[in-house]
Order: C-alpha cells, then structure tokens, then sequence
C-alpha cells in the first residue's frame, strides 16, 4: 500500500518539482524537469492534504475523503484552518519578514500582487505569470496598502482565473510586448499620490520574462484535451513538454502523437499515486477543451 500522497506541483529555484506528503507528517519533492516520462496509477481513493505550518505538513486529523472532481484538496476543517494564518487570505498580519510588491502580466490583463522577499519569483512561477516586475519592497502592511492602491486607483486585479491564463498562453505576445504593457502600468503607478510609506519604490523597474522557465513556445499552446478527474486505479501516462504554474502539457498518451494534453495538477493532489507498470496503457478520462479567441493580447 502506497501511503504516499501527491500534494500538488511547487516551485523553487526557478524549477518545478513534485511535492508529496507521507505518513506522520512527512514530506518530501522530486524533480520534475521536461522530459519526464509520467506513468502514474491512482490509489483506492483521495484525501484531504492537511495543512503547511512551520515548514512542514501537518495530516488532516481525519483524513477526509475528497471528491475527484474538486480543485482543491482540503477539507472544510482544513480550509478554515489553513486560512487563519494566510497571508493570501489576509490573516496573518504579523509576518515580520519583507514583502514586494509586483505587477504579473497574464496575456490580456496585468494584476497586482505581493510575496516574501526570500521567495524570490517562486510566487510568479507558482501562478504562471507570462512575465513580472517589483514595484516596490517593505513590510507587510504596507504591501497590503500599496495592493489594494492600485487595485482601486488603477482597476487592478490581484486574481487571475485559470482559464483566462490559458487562454492567453494559447497566444502569448512577444517578450517585448509584454514588458511594454508591464512598464507602462508601473509607470501609472508610481504617478499616484498617496503611496504608502514604508514601500520603498523600485525606480526603474526591470522586468522579468518567465516563459523561458516553463518553456512557453512562443507560438503557444492549444491542446485540444485536458484530463478529466480521476477514478481508483486509473492509469495516466505522457510526456513533459511544459509546466506553467500547476499545469502539466503532455504529450498524447499511448504514441498518439501530434496531440497534446493539459493536466490541471491540483487534480492529483489527495491521490495516493503509484508508477504504473510498464505494458499499462493510459486509462485516464480527457474532456475537450475550447479556446476562446477573442481574447487579444494586452499592445
């Protein structure tokens, strides 16, 4: 029996690994570079993932059953407790450590956001930012400030839905174009009155192109399928040829090639995931996708 559960896809350094919780609160990641062959046979059932605290995983107290179909993979307990002490949830306050400020650029729309210093552009990588620069850096409350300043003043959003992101990837603009439309919003930025003290401004701004991390083609990516929620014992199989955020784009399963397959990774998470065997086929349900196309690209 695998009591190994897959938790979901991080990142760290620039790269994205696996990260997986196992029995009395352990953890561990593994790479997970293009190329990789996955091969992956769903346990009996899927469970609650518990929650991060302290730098490691705490187990759900009662190991609830999650349903397949969900994206998340917590249970309402879980949920609440995980929010009590969230910075994205704006809970935790009291967090000493420095925060930046930064504007994502998604395709059609450029949001705001915050993130620890030291997490580096772990957070852009994570929500599969196209391409990002820092406004400015300082403490927590502030940041908060600075966020919700250019969310009123600007029309700024700090979310982004995932099928917007990958509507946008389907089209990505050129490197250039995507730094002119973040430069020109950090230049109405910095314009605005009222910025909060304590964010020491980033003048100039530089910015960062992710896409080379994931690797974004710069044609972009369609698939026309996308892995639909699994069921006990199912076996999925594909290649790795792109990881943006916590999707996977596969290469067809079973040699049928030409074709490519979007893996929602958030799918996996609660799974208690095994390698397949060898001769197993790809058993895993696909659902069509469709790409809207009036969705221009921001310049």
């Amino acid at each position: 029996m695998n009591d190994w559960r897959a938790l979901g896809v991080s990142w760290r350094d620039g790269s994205a690994r696996w990260e997986w919780a196992g029995p009395g609160g352990v953890s561990r990641t593994s790479p997970l570079p293009v190329g990789t062959e996955l091969a992956l046979a769903a346990g009996a059932d899927r469970r609650c993932v518990g929650v991060w605290r302290s730098g490691r995983q705490l187990a759900c107290p009662t190991a609830a059953l999650i349903d397949p179909a969900a994206r998340g993979a917590r249970c309402a307990s879980c949920q609440t407790l995980d929010r009590l002490h969230s910075v994205a949830a704006d809970t935790s306050l009291d967090d000493p450590r420095p925060f930046t400020v930064y504007l994502a650029h998604h395709g059609t729309v450029v949001k705001v956001g915050i993130t620890a210093v030291e997490r580096g552009s772990a957070r852009l990588l994570e929500q599969g930012a196209l391409a990002s620069t820092v406004l400015s850096t300082g403490p927590l409350p502030a940041a908060r400030r600075c966020e919700h300043l250019l969310g009123t003043a600007l029309g700024l959003p700090d979310r982004v839905t995932a099928t917007r992101k990958r509507d946008a990837r389907a089209r990505p603009a050129e490197p250039g174009e995507r730094a002119a439309a973040l430069l020109a919003t950090a230049e109405r930025a910095h314009r605005l009155p009222g910025w909060p003290e304590g964010q020491a401004r980033r003048d100039p701004p530089a910015v960062v192109d992710h896409t080379a991390a994931y690797p974004l083609p710069a044609d972009g990516l369609r698939p026309a399928m996308a892995v639909a929620p699994l069921a006990p014992g199912q076996v999925l199989r594909g290649t790795v040829r792109c990881r943006i955020g916590g999707d996977l784009y596969l290469d067809a399963p079973n040699g049928d090639s030409g074709r490519s397959v979007l893996l929602d990774t958030r799918l996996l998470a609660g799974w208690a995931l095994e390698r397949a065997a060898a001769d197993a086929r790809s058993s895993a349900a696909l659902t069509p996708l469709e790409h809207r196309e009036d969705q221009a690209p921001l310049f």
